[in-house]
């Protein structure tokens, strides 16, 4: 879904906001995806590793590390599953209480890595 052009925008915000440039459905979107990278970046830092030693043990390669952090490309679930794994985390959807286009919430939750 393409954003619209629109002369009566002034700032990045309103241009954002206003829903005849980017549609509620495409900001829900792009929020998820940039609260989910966020969390997985999060996760990263707080083991310690860095995109090249996550790529490894994930098993990709640390451009495509890179790519989904900085927001340049989507992962695709089995690589999100790859990349959680060393970290000690999983994807979960629940329900989402708000009535907004996308239904379901994400959460990355720690699993034990030694049981």
């Amino acid at each position: 879904m393409a954003a619209k052009n629109s002369t009566n925008s002034t700032n990045f915000e309103d241009y954002y906001f206003d829903n005849s440039n980017v549609s509620p459905s495409l900001r829900a979107k792009i929020e998820f995806e940039v609260d989910l990278i966020g969390k997985l970046i999060e996760a990263r830092e707080q083991m310690g590793f860095t995109q090249a030693q996550l790529a490894e043990a994930a098993g990709i390669k640390q451009s495509a590390v890179a790519r989904m952090e900085g927001l340049k490309a989507t992962p695709q679930i089995d690589t999100l599953f790859k990349v959680l794994m060393p970290l000690g985390y999983t994807l979960a959807i629940v329900r989402n209480e708000e009535k907004v286009y996308y239904s379901c919430r994400f959460f990355l939750w720690r699993k034990p890595i030694f049981s």
